[in-house]
């Protein structure tokens, strides 16, 4: 078993939420509103909390939207040493939802990784949308949770949550290959937010 705790009460994070309790991992959803963060965490069983409540998982997701990040690491930097911590985030430009605002050469977990340096960072859930997610499925085909990190150990911990939960999981490279994940979350979400896809659809990996 895996303690888990989740950053985050919205669709990812109430989907990853529903993966990591249905392979009998500890879950701890924290969010601003402690209500609606207990709403949120019934469907699963998670332990319901506030953001600046103390973290209980030894794997940590992010999942707030991207420019809520800094806040979330302003609040837990220092906590998150030697912790897994999994950005599943896609930083994409809102105003205009046609860029990224991360450099050509890097990516949001990258920038993540440099202001949490003793964390061992991950890329995951970000090219799966929420509702794929929930389901385990895109189309006929088992969802596929891509990972990029460069701790093996912390890699395989996630990979089984993600097995455990009834999805697959693909070790996607060392953490710079987040830069490409990101990419093909921005286009997943180009296409859907144009209708060129529904929002359970999506990219499936086929092996």
């Amino acid at each position: 078993m895996t303690a888990i705790t989740i950053i985050g009460a919205g669709n990812i994070g109430q989907a990853v939420a529903g993966i990591a309790a249905a392979g009998g991992n500890q879950v701890q959803l924290l969010a601003r509103d402690l209500e609606r963060t207990q709403q949120a965490a019934t469907a699963s069983g998670a332990a319901a909390g506030v953001v600046g409540d103390a973290i209980t998982g030894d794997v940590v997701v992010l999942a707030v939207p991207y420019p809520a990040v800094a806040e979330v690491l302003g609040t837990y930097g220092p906590a998150l040493a030697g912790k897994v911590v999994v950005d599943p985030t896609n930083p994409l430009d809102f105003s205009t939802f046609d860029a990224l605002v991360v450099p050509a050469d890097g990516s949001a977990a990258a920038q993540i990784q440099a202001q949490v340096p003793d964390a061992r960072v991950l890329k995951a859930f970000n090219t799966t949308f929420a509702g794929t997610l929930a389901t385990r499925s895109i189309g006929d085909a088992t969802t596929t949770v891509l990972i990029a990190g460069d701790d093996a150990d912390a890699k395989a911990v996630v990979a089984d949550v993600v097995r455990g939960g009834g999805l697959e999981a693909v070790d996607a490279g060392a953490l710079k290959r987040a830069r490409e994940l990101e990419a093909l979350g921005f286009l997943q979400l180009t296409l859907a937010a144009g209708s060129t896809i529904d929002w359970t659809g999506g990219f499936s990996l086929v092996r």
